[in-house]
C-alpha cells in the first residue's frame, strides 16, 4: 500500500485484539482489494505489510493485513477475507475461510465455502467466531 495514497475506507478496532492487529485504533485502506488473513510465521505480533515486508522477494504476499492469534484455538484463516469494490459498492468477500466472517450478524462463508456480502458504512466485521476477539467497524472515507 502506498503511504501517500488517499484512503478509500478504514477498519476501526472495536476490541483490544483488533487494536493490536491494526497497531492502533484504525487502519486506512488505500488500495483495493484489501486482503486480511492470519500470520502463520514470524514474531508474536500483528503484521501489516505496509510497515514490514515479511516474505522474501520471490514470494508475493497473500494479505495486506496479517493478524497474529495468540490463543491456542485459531479463529482466523491464513486467507480469511478481502474488501473490494464492485460497481461503486464495497463488498466483503470471504476467501474460503474455515469459520467464515460475520458482517452485521450475518455469516458469510465458512467451511471453506466462500461467499460475499455488500458492506455499508459502520458495518461490524467479526473474523471467524464471536469468541475470536477480532472485531472491526468498516468506515468509509
Amino acid at each position: 500500500m502506498g503511504e501517500d495514497a488517499k484512503p478509500v475506507a478504514f477498519l476501526k478496532a472495536l476490541t483490544l485484539e483488533s487494536q493490536a492487529a491494526l497497531h492502533g485504533k484504525s487502519l486506512a485502506i488505500t488500495e483495493l482489494p484489501f486482503r486480511v488473513g492470519r500470520e502463520s510465521r514470524g514474531p508474536n505480533e500483528g503484521w501489516i505489510r505496509s510497515n514490514q515486508e515479511r516474505r522474501e522477494g520471490r514470494s508475493a504476499p497473500n494479505n495486506d493485513l496479517y493478524i497474529w492469534e495468540q490463543s491456542r484455538e485459531l479463529f482466523v484463516s491464513r486467507e480469511h477475507f478481502q474488501i473490494e469494490k464492485r460497481e461503486g459498492s464495497f463488498w466483503l468477500v470471504d476467501r474460503k475461510s474455515t469459520l467464515g466472517t460475520w458482517v452485521e450478524g450475518q455469516l458469510v462463508g465458512g467451511k471453506k465455502a466462500g461467499g460475499a456480502v455488500e458492506l455499508f458504512p459502520n458495518d461490524v466485521i467479526i473474523l471467524g467466531s464471536h469468541q475470536s476477539g477480532f472485531v472491526f467497524k468498516f468506515v468509509v472515507a
